[in-house]
């Protein structure tokens, strides 16, 4: 199908760029992303199945392209990122964090079904990354994801504060294309990683609020670290390899 005419340019990531259309959004995989087609129809069913669960996402309105580009049109979320509003107003971080973690916990409560595996994504990661990690340590990681719990819980595999939109009671959470079926404490730990490199305080804070609202160790957690940190290598973040290596060979959490 066609997508509605673009508007103005409302996000920008490394793989996607979001317009404006009129009351929806436009999501548009850029050329260099990893198969653009099949993301925008995957993370569409993705969406289908969350609104299923009547979690606070984006409702899909069609799949189609814009000048060769593939994307998605969706109901628009309104409202700033979390992470700006708690960046403008630093009193209302740990009021921030809780919200952030109930989201994730009301996500968790739903089962990923018909979604691939964490422990399968993270093993092919750890995989691929094996040049960067060195086998032995590769092969070390591998085994220690084998001994981690499956899960079976909806994962969001890209939650952070920047993909949180909109103010209290009405948050929409956008950026779904990640999605799987897995254990929920990987899920904190990927946030965690995510966003370590641009707010550690924050980061560390997020794990302690999840592990509060979970009534679990912020060790339940970081167990995962080294697994999330080894598989994100492959990522295109070159900015970050020197941390999540540290991450990837430390035996203590941070």
């Amino acid at each position: 199908m066609d997508l509605p005419p673009l508007g103005t340019l409302i996000g920008s990531g490394k793989e996607a760029e979001v317009f404006a259309a009129g009351d929806l959004a436009v999501k548009l995989y850029r050329a260099t992303a990893a198969a653009p087609k099949l993301a925008s129809f995957r993370e569409a069913s993705v969406l289908a199945l969350v609104e299923s669960h009547g979690l606070p996402a984006p409702s899909v309105r069609g799949v189609g392209q814009v000048d060769g580009r593939w994307g998605i049109a969706m109901t628009r979320a309104e409202g700033p990122p979390l992470a700006e509003t708690m960046r403008l107003g630093p009193d209302q971080t740990p009021a921030g964090l809780e919200r952030m973690a109930r989201l994730h916990r009301a996500i968790h409560r739903h089962p990923g079904t018909h979604l691939g595996r964490l422990k399968d994504r993270l093993a092919a990661n750890i995989g691929r990354a094996a040049g960067t990690l060195g086998r032995p340590l590769a092969r070390r990681l591998l085994d220690g994801l084998a001994a981690l719990p499956e899960g079976d819980r909806l994962c969001h595999g890209d939650f952070h504060p920047w993909n949180i939109l909109g103010p209290p009671g009405r948050e929409v959470v956008v950026d779904w294309l990640d999605a799987c079926a897995g254990d929920p404490a990987a899920d904190a730990c990927r946030s965690y990683v995510l966003m370590r490199p641009v707010a550690p305080a924050l980061a560390a804070a997020y794990v302690d609020a999840y592990a509060a609202a979970a009534g679990a160790g912020r060790d339940r957690i970081l167990a995962w670290l080294p697994v999330v940190a080894a598989a994100r290598l492959v990522e295109g973040v070159p900015d970050e390899i020197k941390g999540l290596m540290a991450m990837a060979t430390s035996e203590s959490p941070p």
